[in-house]
């Protein structure tokens, strides 16, 4: 199946088994209203792994209503090319939430969007940009 007719899973449970822990540390570089983490492990500086985590709180408007919080993950994994250019390979999660929306409906709002990034129906999207 492709886009057009997807199927992910309600309820479902998400793990990851198996593969080598990455432990990431923070690095001291100043994010406004997040943190920015690394992989110190990763010996070469050029192609150490990194993450940027923000978060916008929702804000009380004039009308006694509350914005969405905005929370953005940008994970980084540089790459030496044959050329010796060093290039940035990145992904970007953005989650926007009504602070209404329970703790356990974020948590399946999560389930939900994973399954976007690695469920088979979205394979051909990721690799080759196809939109069927």
């Amino acid at each position: 199946m492709g886009l057009k007719n997807m199927s992910i899973q309600s309820g479902a449970t998400i793990t990851v088994t198996a593969g080598t822990a990455m432990s990431f540390l923070d690095d001291g570089v100043t994010v406004p209203n997040g943190v920015h983490v690394t992989v110190p492990s990763t010996a070469d500086y050029r192609v150490r792994e990194h993450a940027t985590f923000r978060f916008t709180p929702p804000k009380l408007l004039t009308d006694g209503t509350y914005t969405r919080d905005k929370k953005t993950v940008s994970f980084t994994v540089p790459q030496i090319l044959a050329s010796g250019k060093v290039v940035n390979n990145v992904v970007r999660i953005e989650r926007e939430l009504h602070p209404e929306l329970s703790a356990a409906n974020a948590v399946e709002f999560n389930k939900r969007a994973a399954q976007l990034l690695m469920d088979s129906d979205t394979d051909n999207f990721w690799a080759a940009g196809s939109l069927a």
